[in-house]
């Protein structure tokens, strides 16, 4: 049996921000596109959630029990906890990782 995926409220905000971006700087075709493959990407961790690495920025402040997979440029950053996977960030790799990280991860 596979792994239950949740997104927290804060990465369904985030899945949102992304479509209203894209939509208005690009297309609502190429919004649905993009949020279409990120979510293939989160459902896909129902099979196999170990597969993602540690996100280097927690790394380096000893953090492991965060994981991350992509879809270029975005990442999508989570932890497993029994047999759930908590989806806690959605974001354009390209931001400043380490302050949203330690913003939205580590003060939560």
């Amino acid at each position: 049996m596979g792994f239950k995926v949740f997104l927290t409220e804060d990465a369904n905000d985030d899945l949102a921000e992304i479509y209203s971006y894209i939509a208005t700087q690009d297309s609502p075709q190429k919004a649905d596109y993009v949020l279409d493959q990120i979510e293939k990407k989160f459902i896909s961790l129902s099979e196999l959630p170990e597969r993602g690495l540690p996100p280097k920025e927690l790394l380096s402040l000893g953090i492991h029990e965060y994981r991350e997979i992509f879809f270029k440029p975005y990442r999508i950053i989570y932890r497993i906890l029994k047999k759930t996977v908590y989806v806690f960030l959605i974001v354009d790799g390209r931001r400043d990782m380490q302050t949203l990280l330690q913003r939205r991860l580590l003060q939560a």
